[in-house]
């Protein structure tokens, strides 16, 4: 064997031999054990907790969508709902009164049955006065709620406070809506086995479980917190999935059989404007700094395809979603005689304020994103000032509403377009500090209520969309861009469909040798 090939192979071999010995990839499997029996997940980081009351972060989710179920889940894949603990469920027509039939003959993990009463437990542990301030989801998911009913053990009726209709949506998240036990245990398609903090989480599948078996005995979720190292596990063969991928990686992975899922993630990220004062109080102007904003160039130089172009408020896939919609294209001339029209003439300055670190739908940091912004602004006549702080710093920046524009974003979790478009854009949010912007149409407000009233998904849409058309014309953010979702596959999986806010459900994959 030449010298050179020698070398990279030894390095090869000791590279493995580290992600063994300390990234606990597990090496009683494929290719050193039987095959098919343990799917290996590898990730950047572990989780914080497996108690779906009090979980905020994706790794977390990601384990707990596993173990877990709620009423109602996600269609993998995507956004909509369908039936899980709860087999079908009826609205009033007032909209207030949500009566769930629940599945029967499931059981816990831990061997009690799953009835009403296991439901009652599970919300009402996250309500007051038993609510604590580490529940972090359950006002979220549940504050709409005015009390709960058990006509039998196999029906739980909801009465709201006023009509909600993205309720649905949140009876289908993993932090909060999962049914547990007394005990804590879950439904779910895995259970937990043994979980080393740091490093990895066994899980093994539910012979018990309802639905259908997972085909595999074993889920493992193991830390490898280096990119290039998670790749190289699953070049190796010691994991089936990886996540967290670096742009540069994928090529690589992409020339030697891998299969790359690239999906936009649940999230948006803009830049705002201050439209209850000068110069941003007029549309114009917001729409002309937009037409200054070059995305692609932010995608492809800033992000290195990390990223993907927004055309609109909502993320695809979300209810409402528009593919038609276009942001105003690229045009530095145009923004230029179009600012100097409406009180920005060429030389005129502006504060630009952003945050410092990185966030999951601009992971190339605050500062760097102004600065890109700053350069295209420059191209139509503008002059940007640029001030950069720590993150809580940063919102009390906001909530000051220093300067003229701001760098911002959000991420969904419960992927209903009403937390995109009611908590950040209208007026009722404007007080809670949510509606940063301070943006004011009245006839969006209205018709963003009567969307929340809505529980037909068609008539939702058609409402979103009228919603929509006016924000796009009134630009109280210039859009910029979702995150992008990067996760591989060896060649012998099948069925791996991520969510976009995340969660990973992982029963239906199949292991083919």
């Amino acid at each position: 064997m030449p010298r050179k090939r020698l070398f990279i192979f030894s390095m090869y071999l000791a590279l493995i031999f580290l992600l063994v010995l300390n990234h606990n990839i597990p090496i009683g499997r494929w290719p050193f054990g039987q095959a098919g029996e343990t799917l290996v997940y590898a990730r950047g980081q572990d989780s914080l907790t497996l108690d779906p009351a009090l979980t905020q972060d994706d790794e977390s989710n990601k384990v707990i969508a596993n173990i877990f179920e709620g009423l109602v889940r996600f269609t993998p894949g995507t956004t909509e709902i369908e039936p899980c603990l709860a087999e079908a469920w009826r609205v009033s027509g007032n909209g207030l009164e949500w009566t769930f039939y629940l599945r029967r003959g499931v059981i816990f993990h831990d061997g009690t049955p799953f009835n009403a009463e296991a439901v009652r437990f599970s919300i009402e542990r996250q309500l007051p006065p038993q609510r604590t301030e580490n529940m972090a989801y359950g006002s979220f998911v549940y504050d709409m709620v005015e009390r709960i009913s058990t006509p039998d053990p196999y029906t739980v009726k909801f009465l709201l406070k006023y009509p909600y209709a993205p309720f649905l949506h949140n009876l289908a998240m993993p932090m909060a809506a999962p049914v547990v036990s007394p005990a804590a245990a879950g439904t779910g398609p895995f259970k937990l086995v043994k979980w080393v903090k740091g490093k990895k989480i066994i899980l093994e599948t539910n012979r018990d479980y309802w639905g259908q078996q997972p085909e595999y005995k074993r889920l493992v979720f193991t830390v490898v917190k280096n990119s290039r190292l998670r790749a190289l596990a699953l070049q190796a063969g010691l994991a089936d999935i990886i996540d967290g991928i670096e742009p540069a990686n994928i090529r690589l992975l992409e020339q030697s059989g891998y299969l790359i899922i690239k999906k936009p993630g649940l999230d948006l990220n803009y830049l705002g404007f201050f439209t209850n004062k000068k110069p941003f109080d007029k549309a114009a102007a917001r729409r002309a700094v937009s037409m200054a904003v070059d995305r692609e160039q932010l995608i492809a130089g800033l992000y290195r395809q990390g990223a993907c172009a927004a055309n609109g408020p909502l993320p695809p896939g979300v209810l409402g979603y528009d593919s038609e919609l276009r942001p105003p294209a690229y045009d530095p001339s145009g923004a230029k005689e179009l600012l100097a029209r409406n009180g920005l003439p060429e030389g005129a300055k502006i504060t630009l304020i952003t945050y410092q670190d990185t966030r999951a739908y601009n992971p190339a940091g605050g500062e760097k994103l102004a600065a890109a912004i700053k350069e295209d602004l420059a191209r139509a006549g503008i002059e940007v000032e640029i001030r950069a702080y720590a993150w809580d710093q940063y919102k009390e920046a906001l909530y000051k509403e220093e300067g003229n524009a701001f760098l911002y974003g959000w991420s969904s979790d419960n992927g209903d377009p009403d937390n995109f478009l009611y908590t950040l854009l209208s007026s009722l949010q404007i007080e809670s500090g949510l509606n940063t912007t301070h943006y004011h149409n009245n006839e969006v407000d209205l018709l963003l209520v009567r969307a929340q009233q809505q529980t037909d998904s068609k008539l939702r849409s058609e409402i979103y969309r009228q919603a929509v058309k006016i924000i796009m014309q009134e630009a109280p953010w210039a859009i910029l861009n979702h995150s992008l979702l990067l996760a591989a596959t060896a060649p012998h999986i099948e069925g791996f469909f991520p969510q976009s806010n995340g969660y990973i459900p992982l029963a239906n994959v199949k292991i083919f040798h």
